[in-house]
C-alpha cells in the first residue's frame, strides 16, 4: 500500500514538472538606444568604414525594419517610446530647462510591464525629466542609473546618480552602464524583466578608449556624405569609433544571455534616436539631426525574440518609435490600460505573419514648428513639396505639381494633425520645477534648470551640463520656478569650486519665508577638464569635479514660488561657481 501512495506522489510531482517546464514564461525584454546614430552608421546597413558584427547579428538572425521612424532629436523620440503616443502630446517640446520632461499623466511602457510583474530597470541617459514625479525611478523603473540630462560633458567616470543619489561613474561610460545591465540580467535570471539601455553615444563630446580610436585615427574613409564638401572627416572617424564601441557592448549583452540560457526567451531590440549628429555617410538621405526630412527621422530598427519571430526577415513597411508599446505588450500577452489612447500600432503580424494584410498609414515627425508626414510611398516636407521615396530617397524632385491629388491629401493629414494634436502643446510651460515628492529622498535642482540674473553666466549656451559662473556681485541671483509637493525637512548640500583668493563669501537659500544661510569656507579650485579626452574640438560644456558641501537644514512649506540663492557678503572677486544643489528629506 504504501509503495502503491509513493507510487503516485512521484507520478504527480513529474507530470507537475513536465506541465511547468511546458509552460511559456513571459520574454524577458531588453531595449538598446543608441543616440544620435544614424541609419547609415553600422556594417550592416552598407558602411564599409564600420564594423557592427554584433548588432548586424541581432538583425540577421531577426527582423530589419528598413523604415523605421523616430524624432529629429533625442528627448521626443524617447517620449514616443516611453508612451507609444506623439511627443508633443506628453508636453516635450525642447531638449532642456524643463522642455524634455514626459507628461505626468502619461502612462509609460515601464509602467505597464512593472504592473504586469516585470522587474524594471534603466541605465543611460534619460532625458525626459529630472525630478521626481518626473524622474525615471516615479516612471515606472524600480533601479536608475545614469544622468538624467540631454548631454553629459565627461565619458569617464563622471558624477552620475543612483536612484536620485550623486555617484561617481566607474570607466568609459557605455562599457560602465552596460555592466550595471549585465549585473541586472544575472540578478533577475530567474524572473521576467524588462531593460532599458539608453547609451549616450556617439552623442558629442566626442569620447571614445583609445583602444576603438586607434583603428581609425588614419584610416582612409571609403563612403562618404554625399556632398563631401559639408563632411568633417574627424567627427565621423569618432562617431564610427564610439559606434564600434556600443557594439562590442551589445555583443556582451548578447554573450550574457546565452550564458544564462536566457536568449531562447528574450526579446532584444537595437535603435537610434534620431539621425547622425555630423553629415557623413546615410545612404544619400537629406537632412541629418533636427531636420523633419528622412535623413533626420529615419533609424535602424532591429528585433529578435528566437523562441517566436523567424528570423532573416526585412520588413519595409513604414513604422515608428510610438508603435513600441503596443508591440511589446503584444508580443508578451500584456493586457493594459493606458490612461490616454495611444497613436502606435502594434506591429505583432507584421513580426510573425507572413504577408499580412496592412493598411496604409501615416506617420509625423515634429520638430521647432516644423512638419512632415510620411506615407508608405511617399513624404510630404515642412515646405509642403512632395518626394516619391521609392524612386528618390534623397528627396532630390518635388513631384507635387505632377502629383496634385496626393500633395492635397497629405496636406490635409499633416493640417489636421497639427489642428488636433499638436495643439495639445500649450504655448507656455505651466510646470514649475518640482521638489519634495513625499515617495522620494532625494531631490536634484542643477544649474540647468536655474535661471541667472545680474552677471551671472552660464558656462555653455547648452544648458544640460552646464554650470553658473561670473557670480560677482550681491545682487546677482540664481532662481528657480519651483514647487514644493510636501511639507518637509531637507538637508541641503551644494556642489560648488572657489579659489583660495575668494574664499568667504556669505550665501542664503530661500523659499517663501524659510531662509538658509551658509559660507564659503574653504577653497576649491579645480581646472577644467574633458578637453583631454576630446578627439576633436567640443561645443558643450567642459566640466569641473565640482565639491560638496553640507550647508544645513532647511523646512519647506508645500506650495509654488521661487527658490533663489543669493550672496549676502563677498570679500573676494567672486562668490563661487555652482553645478547642483541636493535635498535629501529628513
Amino acid at each position: 500500500m504504501n509503495r502503491i501512495i509513493l507510487f503516485f506522489i512521484v507520478a504527480t510531482l513529474v507530470i507537475s514538472s513536465c506541465k511547468k517546464n511546458t509552460e511559456q514564461k513571459p520574454p524577458n525584454i531588453i531595449v538598446i538606444l543608441s543616440d544620435d546614430q544614424g541609419w547609415g552608421d553600422l556594417s550592416y546597413t552598407g558602411n564599409t568604414n564600420i564594423s557592427t558584427p554584433n548588432i548586424d547579428k541581432i538583425a540577421e538572425t531577426g527582423v530589419f525594419f528598413d523604415r523605421f521612424y523616430v524624432c529629429p532629436v533625442c528627448s521626443p523620440t524617447r517620449a514616443e517610446f516611453l508612451t507609444g503616443r506623439y511627443h508633443v502630446r506628453g508636453g516635450v517640446y525642447s531638449t532642456s530647462a524643463g522642455g524634455e520632461r514626459l507628461d505626468l499623466d502619461e502612462t509609460t511602457i515601464a509602467d505597464v510591464f512593472r504592473n504586469a510583474g516585470y522587474k524594471t530597470a534603466a541605465y543611460g541617459k534619460w532625458h525626459n525629466g529630472m525630478q521626481a514625479p518626473y524622474h525615471p525611478n516615479a516612471r515606472g523603473f524600480e533601479d536608475f542609473y545614469g544622468f538624467c540630462s540631454g548631454h553629459w560633458g565627461n565619458y569617464y567616470s563622471p558624477m552620475l546618480e543612483h536612484n536620485g543619489e550623486i555617484v561617481k561613474g566607474d570607466g568609459f561610460i557605455i562599457d560602465d552602464l552596460t555592466n550595471h545591465g549585465l549585473q541586472f540580467i544575472e540578478q533577475n535570471r530567474n524572473n521576467p524583466f524588462f531593460l532599458y539601455l539608453p547609451f549616450n553615444t556617439p552623442h558629442a563630446p566626442m569620447q571614445v578608449p583609445d583602444s576603438w580610436w586607434q583603428k581609425f585615427k588614419n584610416k582612409e574613409l571609403g563612403m562618404k556624405h554625399h556632398d563631401q564638401d559639408k563632411e568633417e572627416i574627424m567627427f565621423t572617424k569618432s562617431a564610427l569609433a564610439m559606434c564600434e564601441n556600443i557594439d562590442w557592448n551589445v555583443g556582451r549583452i548578447v554573450q550574457k544571455l546565452d550564458e544564462l540560457d536566457l536568449s531562447e526567451n528574450t526579446i532584444v531590440i537595437y535603435f537610434s534616436d534620431n539621425g547622425p549628429n555630423s553629415w557623413r555617410w546615410n545612404d544619400g538621405m537629406k537632412g541629418r539631426k533636427g531636420s523633419t526630412d528622412e535623413g533626420g527621422v529615419r533609424s535602424p530598427f532591429f528585433i529578435k525574440w528566437p523562441d517566436k519571430i523567424e528570423g532573416g526577415k526585412k520588413i519595409t513597411t513604414i513604422a515608428s518609435a510610438i508603435d513600441l508599446l503596443p508591440t511589446l505588450t503584444d508580443l508578451a500577452g500584456i493586457k493594459y490600460q493606458t490612461k490616454k489612447p495611444l497613436d502606435g500600432l502594434s506591429l505583432k503580424r507584421l513580426l510573425t505573419e507572413e504577408n499580412p494584410k496592412w493598411n496604409d498609414r501615416f506617420i509625423f515627425n515634429h520638430w521647432g514648428k516644423r512638419t512632415s508626414v510620411r506615407n508608405q510611398k511617399y513624404r510630404l516636407d515642412n515646405d509642403d513639396k512632395l518626394f516619391d521615396m521609392e524612386n528618390d530617397p534623397g528627396q532630390d524632385t518635388n513631384i507635387s505639381d505632377n502629383q496634385p491629388k496626393i500633395t492635397q491629401q497629405l496636406i490635409a493629414a499633416k493640417e489636421k494633425w497639427e489642428k488636433e494634436i499638436l495643439t495639445e502643446l500649450p504655448e507656455e510651460d505651466p510646470r514649475a520645477f518640482t521638489i519634495a515628492h513625499p515617495d522620494f529622498i532625494w531631490t536634484q535642482i542643477p544649474a540647468r534648470d536655474g535661471t541667472a540674473h545680474g552677471n551671472i553666466q552660464r558656462s555653455n549656451r547648452y544648458p544640460n551640463c552646464t554650470f553658473f559662473t561670473n557670480w560677482m556681485s550681491t545682487t546677482d541671483s540664481i532662481t528657480w520656478d519651483a514647487e514644493v509637493l510636501a511639507d518637509g525637512k531637507f538637508d541641503v548640500t551644494i556642489y560648488y569650486t572657489c579659489p583660495a583668493s575668494d574664499v568667504g563669501s556669505t550665501f542664503q537659500l530661500s523659499f517663501g519665508n524659510e531662509k538658509l544661510i551658509s559660507k564659503i569656507e574653504e577653497a576649491h579650485d579645480p581646472p577644467l577638464t574633458g578637453m583631454e579626452h576630446d578627439l576633436i574640438p567640443r561645443w558643450e560644456s567642459y566640466v569641473k569635479e565640482f565639491k560638496p558641501l553640507n550647508i544645513g537644514t532647511i523646512e519647506l512649506k508645500k506650495g509654488k514660488g521661487t527658490l533663489t540663492l543669493k550672496a549676502l557678503e563677498m570679500p573676494g572677486s567672486q562668490v563661487m561657481d555652482f553645478r547642483l544643489l541636493m535635498l535629501r528629506k529628513i
